[in-house]
């Protein structure tokens, strides 16, 4: 009966996390950031479901773009979202390759939340190369990026990442803080509180979040 009791209480726990939102401090608001993985967006829905910001996959290395960056951008901007680019930095190109390939994509005079950078170990490459060298070409993506659009760059750093190579401490920016559920210990613009979130107009799971657009 005990294992029949855990069952039951992991089955209402999973039907409750995909629903659950933070209450919101002052000048907080709700947004998602998505992918192509999303597929076909409803946005006018998304915006109904008291979604108010977009943080949209732009491109990946050197020269990846993500399939859905246009259709995103375009439809969350229409819905009246505040839209924002991120970019998922790869350890196998330059950070000035990667720049290119960022700014060549988004139209950062749309914009309406400041650019993205996404530093993480799954799904980037089989390479781990210093310290010194990853340091060096976060540095030139971020000054690219910032000389370019005159907004400074937010963080977005898994904890593994920045475990092998100290970005928090290296780098005074903005953070795109992820802790699950629970809200953060330091300072942030935006906060990952979700992975798998039920929103309308999205189909399956989407990361969901909180931000602070006043900066």
């Amino acid at each position: 009966m005990v294992v029949v009791g855990i069952g039951i209480a992991l089955l209402v726990w999973r039907a409750w996390l995909p629903h659950y939102r933070p209450s919101l401090d002052s000048g907080e608001v709700y947004g998602v950031d998505v992918s192509n993985h999303q597929g076909d967006i409803d946005w006018s829905a998304v915006a109904e479901d008291d979604i108010s910001f977009a943080y949209i996959k732009a491109t990946e290395g050197g020269d990846w773009i993500d399939a859905r960056f246009d259709a995103n951008w375009d439809g969350a901007s229409a819905a009246g979202l505040d839209v924002g680019a991120y970019h998922f930095f790869t350890l196998c190109r330059t950070g000035v390759e990667q720049a290119d390939n960022f700014l060549r994509v988004v139209d950062h005079a749309q914009a309406t939340l400041p650019p993205a950078l996404d530093l993480e170990f799954p799904n980037n490459c089989s390479e781990r190369p210093t310290t010194e060298w990853v340091h060096r070409e976060v540095a030139a993506w971020i000054d690219e990026v910032e000389s370019a659009t005159g907004e400074q760059v937010v963080l977005y750093v898994e904890s593994a990442f920045d475990d092998r190579y100290g970005i928090f401490e290296a780098f005074d920016r903005q953070l795109w803080e992820r802790r699950i559920l629970r809200r953060p210990d330091r300072e942030w613009m935006v906060w990952q509180f979700s992975y798998f979130a039920d929103v309308a107009g999205i189909d399956g799971g989407v990361d969901l979040n909180v931000g602070r657009l006043g900066g």
